[in-house]
């Protein structure tokens, strides 16, 4: 960490030197852009809407300030107001990451002021960019007179060698390494108002969509292929896996042309991903949470990956602990109500760092991983990366010692004592622990070797190659010496899934149903994307764990088949549109209000980007003996002509339903599908038609409505005269094929019959003791078993007036 504090820091002043060339040169001249400028990139450049879309620079951990808006405004009714900054890095800044284009040039305008009574008559500032990392480039200069508003103009055009993966725009004075030395001139108060910068439009962001089938029909790995995941760390809670991943979609950017992505970039993931399921093999999507970056959970922190999720009861009440890796140098965690949250953040700065007892020889602090005990201790298990050197070669390579468990407190979100030494052998990251019949047990992965463990070394007999999952066993959570190591779980993923698929991987263990499951990664969707020539860009998949009787793992195999269904999908209910089995073409996005499915609590998903002849499906839907007659949708039409299709087990089986989607273009509605010949189990394909080049609508969820069960009875009834008493007579017939039972009621009286055979009748005369009786109904209650399920039928019948007098 220190070390990328120092290149950041050179980086700024290199930057900081080259003003006055770039000024000389004309890079911040008047001169007109190279492209038509008639857009505002910049939100709320003059803070009429407050603070929103603005905070304080925070490109290095020593960055700090307070932000305030003021009524000192240069124009409208507010301006920012910066104070308490800690560094010259710390002003006020928006991200124009996606806005701005390499090889483009934009206007840059704003007013600034100082009034600070013991600063300088006169002070430049600059307005910066931050390309990330240490690649700072300043933009535009002004020099102000004390007490005066001055006006950055001018234009600089963006180098078309440089990356723009991370542009972040902030206004400063001049860097120096020790402002605190003369805070008068260096750390001045200070306002900004009426900032713009205008130049071509941001360019239309990259469909993310992923057209291809990426999980085939009948297999269960990748667990999803309509988006990446890796990392992935299973949670089980009422019932349902939920699955949290780094999210590896966050900078896929296909070439529209070659549909080949840029390789995955680490440094701009800052969400996490989660999907869940019931069976193991249908996933509902729950969208990405935003936990890192200045507009995260947790905004003091720049990256979320890895994640690692654990429950625990504190103070009465049960909350969702969600750890993850800040970049490479520490981890920190956030707190849900929920699996779904929503999200809070009780720290105010990173859990593990360079603070943590016990961690300063770590390289990374990252990869957190929490496990409670059966006594409801907490623990966490963290740490990687290259080994000290200090150590010697061979050790470095077999027992580099970089990996530590540390007890956390019962509030979960702090650590007690000192973090211990995990000596797995040959590790380099990604450490779990989970317990099995009084054991414990530590999963991670190895390294590749190379320089950073000792140079050319060979393993010791038994230890693991590069990029496997080893493990080891011991009595206690806390004592990992390297005589517990116990063999290798997993493979690197590239021996089953061939070229393309190699690199680290990350793992996780959970129960459920009373079986062990092993969650891990592999580039499998981004290799039916691309070939065997992949990005980067990772996949969650599941086999299943299996034991030795003496409590060693029997190695995994992966398998694009993975784990078998675990129960079938039940469709009488209104369940979530981004549950799939499998899918094709569609993408999913977050809209306003609740999710129909999980509640309040829980973000609500929509299905997007349909387009004619996309679709998606459901693996393994138990209909019963019944069936289903009517399928409804809640969708948003936007275009004319759409249609959703209901198939049976295969893309292009028989069609049996179909839902027109004429709702009103733009508003949410619900459209029904009457459906036939829907009963057991089967696969169901939801398939999309209608006029193509065009996005046909989305989708909200879907509710299955049950076949009404009726039992065959023939139910008559009459008046007759009897003693000169009018009597209601009433008769049931059975033409059911089994035993019915038969309850017939009228305002005269009630009578049951058990066990009426097929074909027989049950009958009774109900005396009125009136001479005349007006006409009327009475209701027969039929209860029977049709294909094992228990059935009722109601039927009422009119009997006519009746009259005994003479």
């Amino acid at each position: 960490m220190e070390q990328r504090l120092r290149r950041a820091t050179r980086g700024r002043v290199a930057a900081l030197a080259t003003v006055g060339l770039m000024l000389a040169t004309g890079f911040v001249a008047g001169a007109s852009p190279v492209q038509a400028a008639d857009t505002n990139l910049v939100v709320n450049g003059g803070f009429e809407d407050g603070l929103a879309n603005w905070f304080i620079n925070n490109g290095n951990a020593a960055d700090g300030a307070q932000l305030s808006a003021t009524s000192d405004a240069f124009s409208g009714a507010n301006a920012a107001l910066v104070t308490s900054r800690t560094t010259t890095g710390s002003g006020p800044m928006q991200d124009l990451t996606g806005k701005v284009q390499a090889g483009q040039a934009y206007t840059l305008t704003a007013r600034i002021k100082y009034e600070n009574e013991s600063g300088p008559a006169t002070k430049q500032f600059f307005a910066t960019m931050h390309y990330g990392g240490g690649t700072y480039t300043n933009l535009v200069s002004v020099t102000a007179t004390k007490g005066q508003w001055a006006q950055f103009t001018g234009t600089f055009t963006i180098p078309t060698t440089q990356s723009v993966s991370t542009a972040r725009l902030f206004f400063e004075t001049p860097w120096t390494s020790t402002p605190s030395t003369d805070p008068d001139l260096h750390l001045m108060d200070f306002k900004l108002d009426d900032v713009s910068v205008i130049g071509a439009e941001p360019p239309a962001p990259a469909s993310k969509t992923i057209e291809v089938v990426g999980k085939l029909p009948g297999e269960h790995n990748p667990l999803i292929g309509h988006k990446f995941g890796a990392d992935g760390f299973g949670l089980v809670h009422d019932g349902r896996v939920y699955m949290y991943m780094t999210n590896d979609t966050q900078g896929y950017a296909p070439n529209p042309t070659t549909g080949v992505s840029p390789g995955i970039n680490y440094g701009d993931i800052n969400q996490i991903t989660v999907i869940s399921s019931e069976d193991l093999v249908n996933w509902t999507d729950h969208g990405e949470i935003q936990v890192a970056g200045p507009n995260g959970v947790a905004p003091f922190t720049t990256n979320s990956w890895a994640p690692g999720i654990t429950k625990k009861v504190v103070n009465g009440v049960e909350k969702f602990f969600l750890y993850y890796a800040n970049g490479g140098g520490s981890s920190n965690v956030i707190t849900g109500a929920s699996p779904l949250g929503p999200w809070t953040s009780e720290r105010t700065s990173t859990l593990i760092d360079g603070r943590t007892p016990g961690a300063e020889a770590v390289a990374w602090k990252f990869d957190p991983a929490p496990f409670v005990d059966d006594d409801g201790q907490p623990y966490l298990y963290f740490g990687g990366g290259p080994a000290a050197t200090s150590m010697p070669p061979a050790e470095r390579f077999n027992n580099p010692k970089n990996i530590r468990s540390i007890e956390l407190g019962d509030d979960m979100v702090s650590t007690e004592g000192t973090a211990a030494v995990v000596d797995a052998p040959v590790a380099f990251e990604a450490g779990h622990v989970f317990k099995r019949q009084g054991k414990y047990y530590f999963s991670y992965s190895s390294h590749f070797g190379g320089n950073d463990f000792g140079g050319s070394q060979q393993p010791l007999p038994g230890y693991p190659g590069g990029g496997q999952i080893g493990y080891m066993i011991s009595d206690g959570p806390m004592s990992w010496p390297k005589e517990t190591y116990a063999g290798v779980l997993f493979p690197n993923q590239s021996q089953f899934f061939g070229a393309g698929t190699g690199g680290n991987n990350h793992q996780s263990v959970f129960e459920f149903g009373g079986k062990y499951y092993f969650t891990y990664h592999a580039p499998t969707l981004n290799k039916r994307i691309n070939g065997n020539t992949t990005q980067g860009y990772r996949s969650p998949h599941i086999q299943e764990l299996t034991f030795n009787p003496d409590g060693t793992i029997q190695q995994v195999v992966g398998t694009y088949a993975g784990v078998d269904q675990v129960r079938d999908f039940d469709p009488y209910r209104v369940f979530e549109a981004e549950t799939f089995g499998w899918s094709k073409g569609v993408a999913t996005t977050k809209v306003d209000g609740n999710s129909a499915q999980f509640g309040g609590a829980a973000p609500n998903l929509v299905v997007r980007d349909i387009d004619n002849g996309d679709w998606t499906a459901l693996s393994s839907v138990n209909f019963g003996d019944s069936g289903a007659q009517r399928l409804t949708a809640r969708v948003r039409a936007l275009a004319a002509g759409g249609q959703v299709q209901v198939r049976l087990d295969d893309v292009n089986g028989p069609v049996v339903g179909t839902a027109a989607v004429d709702t009103p273009v733009g508003q949410w509605a619900e459209v029904t599908a009457e459906l036939a010949g829907v009963s057991g189990v089967h696969d169901v394909y939801f398939t999309y038609t209608g006029p193509a080049g065009v996005d046909l609508f989305e989708l909200d969820n879907w509710a299955f409505q049950a076949a009404t069960l009726d039992l065959p009875v023939t139910v008559t009834a009459s008046t007759r005269c009897v003693a000169g008493k009018t009597y209601v007579a009433v008769q049931a017939r059975n033409d059911h094929d089994a035993p019915v039972d038969i309850t017939v009621q009228t305002p005269y009286g009630e009578r049951s019959f058990a066990a009426v055979a097929p074909d027989a009748n049950a009958y009774q005369s109900f005396n009125t003791r009136a001479v005349s009786v007006s006409a009327g109904s009475v209701t027969v209650r039929v209860t029977g078993a049709i294909g094992g399920q228990d059935v009722t039928t109601v039927r009422t019948v009119q009997h006519p007036a009746g009259t005994c007098g003479g």
